[in-house]
């Protein structure tokens, strides 16, 4: 049986290449940086955890040995706490062309159509080098730039679309002048295996599309439609500068851990067009890339689908709104520091008592409604969230039960914040 070794096997694009290549008769290898994500996508696949962007040749070497194909589906849309471009593009597709150097294992890098040296993002530029990499070296390659990829499985640019489709009755327009193309992932996943397989030859780059292309309007109308909702009561015009402020915005988050599509490599991209030619691989007989209506048709939405695009909306708000309160609470209750304790002191507290009670308190609320910002400390914060909202009911009712009938109910309010804390912490799913 061919073996495949298949990089970022866990991810939207990487997962689809590991179902086709088992689904193909390859032994498949999967490689990527979590293994407790790597574990619940495919408990039953061979697992090597590395962080790709830091792996030397040396290593590789001992990874890719015996491998018959080696698919590259690993990569980052921006920099950020978690991710370098330059790399993941560029340094560890250096490193893995040194090990394969003196093999005859081919190389399968998949790209993203529309990459060149004076791209408008640092996304495009680094994996137009990247591909250069490969395509200047003696090794057998083959390189796959596919165009916006869409699947049932929602991740990135998609999950943001399906997102701005479902916004209740207001629809925005964005990027008037941009035309995207698209291609189902199942497709992309099945010329790999054509391109392992040895079906459409050696040493050659092509884009994978769909024919016709689309305005990002005319998509989010398509994706509104597959998802069963009516027509928007209201649309209006998104302006330029909002835009951009939204995307640096999600930039400075990105240094906080979170892999927004709403990130200025994203809305660059989006509104420069994602275009490709689909002739060179219809030449070399690949297989028919599906359009839009097609791909849609091949995933029926269902309720789980209607419910993810309206989460996805609400998710990020229900962050903010965690942060902003728990913050909040902790810093009013040191400027109302003398109100607070005597709360406690009315009730027979000792001042001392009441004090570091109050300190204390404000001090853990503020560290909370700080770390819940923090991508890899967010579910963290959502459970200490809801302990510390525990504790704080438990107590206040042993030392001050009456708070329960207060008009403007202090004890009341902690409940629907425990539910947005629990709620926040079981959609914090990263695959």
């Amino acid at each position: 049986m061919k073996k495949a070794v298949v990089l970022g096997a866990y991810g939207f694009i990487g997962a689809a290449c590991v179902r086709a290549l088992q689904a193909g008769g390859f032994a498949v290898l999967g490689v990527g940086r979590s293994r407790e994500t790597a574990q619940r996508t495919f408990p039953n696949l061979v697992w090597i955890i590395r962080d790709i962007a830091a792996t030397p040749a040396d290593d590789w070497q001992d990874i890719f040995a015996d491998a018959d194909v080696v698919v590259n589906a690993s990569g980052a849309l921006q920099d950020g706490a978690r991710d370098n471009l330059t790399a993941i593009h560029e340094t560890a597709i250096e490193q893995m062309l040194i090990a394969l150097s003196v093999t005859r294992t081919k190389f399968i890098q998949i790209s993203a159509a529309g990459v060149s040296e004076d791209a408008p993002t640092a996304f495009f530029r680094t994996k137009a080098r990247g591909d250069a990499l490969v395509t200047a070296s003696s090794i057998d390659w083959v390189v796959l730039r596919p165009a916006l990829v869409l699947g049932s499985d929602a991740n990135g640019g998609s999950a943001l679309l399906r997102a701005a489709a479902a916004t209740p009755w207001i629809g925005a327009r964005a990027f008037p002048q941009a035309q995207i193309q698209t291609i189902h992932v199942e497709d992309l996943a099945q010329a790999v295996v054509q391109a392992a397989g040895g079906e459409v030859g050696l040493q050659f780059v092509a884009d994978l599309t769909e024919d016709n292309s689309h305005s990002f309007h005319a998509l989010t109308r398509h994706l509104r439609t597959w998802l069963g909702y009516p027509d928007w009561t209201f649309e209006i015009p998104l302006p330029g500068w909002l835009l951009k402020t939204v995307g640096r915005g999600a930039d400075l988050l990105g240094w906080l851990g979170w892999r927004s599509p709403l990130r200025t490599n994203a809305l660059v991209s989006l509104e420069n067009g994602i275009k490709g030619d689909p002739t060179p691989w219809r030449e070399r007989g690949g297989i028919a890339i599906k359009g839009l209506k097609a791909t849609l048709a091949a995933m029926p939405a269902t309720a789980q689908e209607r419910a993810f695009a309206r989460l996805y909306l609400l998710l990020p708000l229900a962050i903010a709104s965690l942060s902003l309160f728990w913050f909040l609470s902790g810093v009013i209750g040191l400027l109302s520091f003398s109100e607070a304790k005597a709360v406690l002191t009315d009730r027979g507290g000792s001042a001392a008592f009441a004090s570091v009670a109050v300190v204390g308190g404000a001090v853990v609320d503020m560290v909370l409604g700080a770390g819940v910002l923090v991508r890899r400390w967010t579910r963290l914060a959502c459970l200490g969230m809801i302990a510390v909202s525990a504790a704080y009911l438990f107590f206040g009712t042993l030392l001050a039960a009456d708070l329960w009938a207060d008009p403007l109910g202090p004890f009341v309010k902690v409940l629907p914040a425990i539910v947005l804390a629990l709620l926040v912490a079981l959609l914090l799913e990263k695959r």
